[in-house]
């Protein structure tokens, strides 16, 4: 069995049944199954990657993801992940943006830009654009708001513990990407430059602006610094900026995202948190670092 198709619970909101299991199995023709953890994830073998629409009718509806990998070369040596909506549960700039009174104006142009309607670098000087003014205490206020997506942690702390690097890498701002980035643990973080004048923001951020390209060959420069082949790197990410680069990645993972974006990527987690991406590389969850 060249292939392995992984199946990951919501923890918790669902256990991932024996039946469940042995049904999806069945319909795949897979082999033995192998518990990465009771309840939550299960491998089963399988020869050739199978139909995934085949699978979610073995699950008849069930809230379950199906990520199917090579077994060879599984476990990934780099992780480059993006964070808004993904290693964070929001969006900083929209939380931000909710200081100055603009939450929702500025949150239906971040969703539009992040479904790939609109031109990131555009939209996104049009957003802080019309921050102009708010003060600086503001950020610290949006920090104090934001919360970790579960199992970013593990994530993190399990491939570190495994020799791989991690990055975040966003086109959001490096005061929010600096924090998380110290709170998760990953080895470097890069992101955009918020301007600030006099103790308030300058309507500006400092060029070149990080986008969808930015992301892409960021992923490919640490995996040439590492001299490590693209099928050894993992990337995740939510919105159209991210695209380019989960498509490329040898694991690239679609979290909860954008219609355009989980059409498009080879693998999607869609009920599942971040542990998702340790089950799809093979790490079972008496391996796992970190809470």
């Amino acid at each position: 069995m060249d292939h392995v198709l992984t199946l990951i619970a919501d923890r918790r909101s669902l256990t991932l049944t024996q039946a469940q299991v042995a049904r999806v199995r069945e319909a795949v023709q897979g082999g033995p199954p192998l518990v990465l953890s009771p309840g939550e994830a299960a491998d089963i073998p399988v020869a050739t990657p199978p139909d995934l629409e085949q699978v979610r009718a073995a699950l008849d509806g069930a809230p379950v993801d199906a990520i199917t990998v090579p077994v060879a070369g599984r476990r990934k040596g780099l992780l480059v992940a993006d964070m808004d909506s993904t290693i964070v549960t929001g969006e900083t700039l929209d939380e931000l943006a909710a200081f100055a009174g603009l939450g929702e104006k500025i949150a239906a142009i971040t969703a539009r830009a992040m479904n790939g309607e609109l031109d990131f670098k555009a939209a996104l000087r049009e957003r802080v654009a019309m921050l102009q003014g708010l003060e600086v205490g503001a950020l610290e206020q949006t920090w104090a708001r934001i919360a970790l997506t579960p199992g970013a942690g593990e994530l993190v702390a399990t491939m570190r513990a495994h020799g791989a690097l991690t990055a975040l890498v966003s086109g959001g701002f490096t005061f929010f990407t600096g924090r998380v980035a110290e709170a998760v643990g990953f080895d470097l973080h890069r992101s955009n430059v918020l301007l600030e004048a006099d103790g308030r923001l300058a309507g500006r951020v400092q060029e070149p602006i990080l986008d969808r390209d930015a992301k892409l060959a960021t992923l490919r420069e640490l995996a040439d610094a590492r001299a490590l082949p693209i099928e050894a790197t993992l990337a995740v990410g939510d919105g159209a900026n991210d695209l380019d680069m989960i498509q490329a990645a040898g694991l690239g993972v679609a979290f909860r995202a954008k219609p355009i974006v989980a059409a498009a990527a080879r693998a999607r987690v869609d009920h599942a948190d971040l542990r998702a991406l340790l089950f799809a590389q093979g790490y079972r969850a008496e391996e796992f670092v970190g809470d």
